[in-house]
């Protein structure tokens, strides 16, 4: 009896040229359409007040100015609580709710995806669940437990919510189910405990999911301006603060316009530097056992 090796060549992509070029401009104009209301608002920016209010609407500035920006440093400037208050407390909000999200929904997550224990399938249901609730639905809950607590008026009644976000864990859950048990085994047949092997191991290995929540969670803590929680004007945050400015009437809305880019500026900056990560990763991140 013979053995004859057979040799497969990879299917090679049978598309011509034009269809390559059609796929390729189509691409371009969803892509340039999807930017247009992010090049229109950073025109926006830049209008003086003349071309702000022209009917109909233009797209793209003709007269450039920086009015807009310096009418928005002179209010600030007048405000009793500094601008530079309002930064901190924001960026404390942001940062400590997104890491701190990230490093609970992933702990939470690790013992659920890679342990059975009693009742894991019943408090994995009930995170789903929660996933179908509106976070307007679970509004007045939250206040009431804020309100027990002691914690409101207080930067934890915005960050300790942002921590128990339901999607974290459910999605931390399904990438860790991916990792190979032969992998956590062999690292412990190396002699590495619980906490090594999660943090050496697994959120390595979990990148793309942990940098797609923070995409998540970022820009929505970003734009919180305390809402019922918090009254005092040192605890405010940058948002609510801007969205006092632009409340004073139709003479700000060029300032109003400088604050809607500032606001959106830094989280669609975030994007732009993280999304190159969640791609690679994904594309190599694929395990089997």
């Amino acid at each position: 009896m013979k053995m004859m090796a057979v040799f497969r060549t990879p299917k090679k992509l049978n598309r011509s040229f034009t269809v390559s070029f059609l796929l390729f401009v189509l691409l371009a104009f969803f892509g340039a359409f999807m930017a247009l209301p992010l090049v229109y608002a950073v025109n926006n920016a830049f209008k003086p007040l003349d071309e702000l209010f022209i009917f109909p609407p233009r797209f793209f500035v003709k007269n450039p100015t920086l009015e807009n920006f310096l009418d928005l440093i002179s209010l600030m400037g007048n405000s009793w609580v500094p601008l530079s208050r309002y930064i901190a407390n924001t960026l404390l909000i942001t940062i400590v709710g997104t890491v701190g999200h990230i490093l609970l929904a992933s702990a939470a997550a690790y013992p659920l995806a890679k342990y059975r224990f009693l009742g894991s399938k019943t408090l994995f249901s009930i995170v789903v669940l929660a996933l179908m609730f509106s976070p307007h639905v679970t509004a007045t809950p939250n206040y009431l437990i804020m309100s027990w607590l002691g914690w409101v008026n207080t930067h934890a009644s915005i960050i300790i919510p942002a921590l128990a976000f339901p999607l974290g864990l459910f999605l931390m859950k399904q990438f860790m189910e991916q990792i190979p048990d032969a992998l956590l085994e062999a690292a412990k047949i190396d002699g590495a405990n619980e906490y090594r092997i999660y943090w050496t191991i697994v959120m390595p290995n979990v990148k793309p999911a942990w940098l797609t929540l923070m995409i998540l969670q970022f820009p929505m803590l970003w734009g919180s301006d305390g809402g019922s929680f918090i009254y005092s004007e040192n605890l405010k945050t940058l948002n609510f603060a801007l969205g006092q400015i632009t409340a004073g009437g139709i003479a700000r809305a060029g300032v109003g316009a400088a604050v809607a880019l500032l606001l959106m500026i830094v989280p669609i900056s975030l994007f732009i530097i993280s999304q190159s990560s969640v791609i690679e990763t994904m594309a190599t991140s694929g395990m089997k056992d």
